[in-house]
């Protein structure tokens, strides 16, 4: 698959992280921010190239095309916005992964872009069989998905109104959806790092 080929990776790390104490991106496993994993992550995964939507807080990210949403307190629906307006021109598919969702792994979304190349148009990442993150929208699918994409709901809706459009590709033996969201759920995520 030649580079201009490659689904870019999107992740949305906006957000101000209340129940935290400070923005997501910005917390750190090992030596490692949150942002700067998730972009690893994408890169890892087979996404080129990556773009990463910011708004609590300036982020800077080496190997990273950095979005501004200057809407971000709107919710994720407007950095899911803001992110697929800003993909490159003849982008064929992106791969939309959460800041918060550090477990979420390279080969899970190397699985979600072998399943588009085998022809699936939205694939989205299943744990035990239900759906969670990351999610991949092929091109023909932006501009719905950025339509269905209000408050904190993301493009959830989209997918709950077309399930014959969805892939499910199971990935709860190389990944874990859990998101971080107070100061316990960094702990137990700490103490469950491999």
């Amino acid at each position: 698959m030649r580079h201009g080929d490659s689904p870019a990776g999107l992740l949305l790390a906006a957000g101000a992280g209340r129940r935290l104490g400070g923005p997501k991106a910005l917390l750190e496993v090992a030596g490692e921010r949150f942002v700067d994993r998730g972009v690893r992550t994408l890169r890892d995964g087979g996404c080129a190239p990556v773009l990463v939507v910011t708004g609590a807080a300036p982020v800077e990210v080496i190997g990273a095309v950095v979005v501004p949403n200057p809407d971000w307190r709107d919710g994720m629906g407007s950095s899911l916005r803001a992110g697929l307006a800003a993909l490159p021109p003849g982008c064929p598919a992106v791969v939309v992964a959460l800041v918060d969702q550090p477990g979420v792994t390279a080969a899970a979304v190397g699985r979600l872009v072998a399943a588009h190349r085998d022809g699936a148009s939205i694939a989205v990442a299943a744990y035990g069989g239900a759906p969670r993150n990351p999610v991949l929208f092929a091109k023909e699918h932006f501009a719905a998905a950025a339509e269905a994409a209000t408050g904190d709901r993301g493009a959830r809706d989209l997918l709950r109104a077309h399930p014959e459009l969805v892939t499910l590709v199971e990935c709860g033996d190389v990944a874990s959806p859990d998101d971080i969201d107070t100061p316990a759920d960094l702990i137990a995520y700490e103490s469950f790092e491999p």
